[in-house]
């Protein structure tokens, strides 16, 4: 009897844990991008106002020239895309020249990055100590 109940209690448990992990499951992988970035749905971020252009990746090789992956295809620094040709890269931007112009595709367009500077009286506090062996 007290076998049965043991084996009983036992399923319990697992079934109990297995029906807790169920919301984890159904928000899969937190390192995957947004569903919008990767169909081009509404909350894309990068996608450029034409064409639908979107810089995903920037490669820079010891030997060679620097790449733009754009909308899934690769693109070596001078390259072409369509009618547009890559003239510059940088490692957060890339510079598309095409018949209607300059179009600018940015890694991260949604951030925007701010320099902080500390005061004189707290950049001295700051390196105190570190000079030591």
């Amino acid at each position: 009897m007290a076998r049965l109940m043991n084996a009983r209690l036992r399923c319990l448990t697992l079934l109990l844990g297995a029906l807790a992990s169920l919301p984890a499951l159904a928000e899969g992988d937190p390192t995957r991008p947004p569903a919008g970035w990767l169909q081009g749905g509404p909350d894309a971020g990068a996608v450029a106002d034409e064409g639908g252009l979107r810089l995903q990746s920037v490669l820079w090789p010891q030997r060679g020239k620097p790449v733009a992956i754009i909308g899934g295809t690769t693109v070596p620094l001078g390259g072409r895309l369509g009618e547009a040709r890559l003239i510059r890269l940088s490692e957060h931007e890339a510079v598309l020249q095409g018949p209607e112009g300059l179009t600018r595709l940015y890694l991260t367009p949604d951030v925007k990055k701010q320099m902080i500077v500390l005061p004189a009286a707290s950049a001295k506090k700051s390196r105190q100590g570190k000079d030591l062996p």
